[in-house]
């Protein structure tokens, strides 16, 4: 299945095993497409700074293209992307949508508007399937961000791996955080060419979520 995509890039565990999968089925991908806060400074899906998509970009050395919104336009401003990315023969996106069926017909619908097919590799696989799949595959990340008065602070800058799955398990969290339960920053896998490793990082708090503010890291 040859045919030029990009990636609905969150930096997290869900974005890069859809990409891996894809990729292992004959799609090449040409571009990384996140969305920014209006000031340009942070990912609007795990509010990781700009800096560090851009380390993951060399990491896995592809070209990764922002755009800046709000919620109230980001329709508007993810359909302006893609056209701007079809202008580079790009005929498909790629996402890493898992049970949300809400979320899956939007992207659907608005990448049938603007005239390109929506690849949903992850789409209603089996919870169990996915995490051995991501581990076996030889994926590594963090976790940067976690639900307050769900998950402990304990887990942030700990490793994705089956301990946190028996954790969130023995507290009925959903595994893989599909409604945002928690977030996780990919260091390391088969489509990096580096690994990432975090220099210096600080917790704090937004909102309801506890959070690793990343400030700086390397490639290895």
């Amino acid at each position: 299945m040859f045919m030029k995509a990009f990636v609905s890039w969150s930096g997290g565990k869900d974005s890069c095993l859809a990409c891996y999968k894809v990729l292992k089925n004959g799609v090449e991908i040409s571009f990384l497409l996140t969305m920014l806060d209006e000031k340009g400074l942070r990912s609007k899906s795990h509010g990781l700074k700009k800096k560090i998509l851009e380390a993951q970009a060399k990491a896995v050395e592809k070209p990764i293209i922002y755009k800046e919104t709000s919620w109230e336009n980001y329709e508007e401003k993810f359909k302006e992307a893609i056209k701007q990315l079809k202008k580079f023969d790009v005929e498909a996106g790629v996402f890493g949508d898992l049970r949300l069926l809400e979320h899956k017909k939007w992207v659907e619908n608005v990448c049938n508007e603007v005239g390109i097919k929506a690849l949903e590799p992850l789409w209603n696989e089996d919870y169990k399937k996915i995490i051995d799949e991501f581990f076996s595959y030889g994926f590594e990340a963090i976790i940067i961000s976690v639900k307050s008065n769900l998950i402990s602070e304990e887990w942030l800058g700990q490793s994705f791996n089956e301990k946190f799955i028996d954790y969130l398990k023995s507290i009925n969290v959903d595994l893989l955080g599909e409604n945002g339960e928690y977030h996780t920053l990919v260091t390391y896998g088969p489509i990096f060419k580096k690994r990432i490793k975090i220099i210096k990082s600080k917790k704090s708090q937004i909102n309801n979520y506890n959070i690793l503010n990343i400030i700086e890291v390397n490639l290895k």
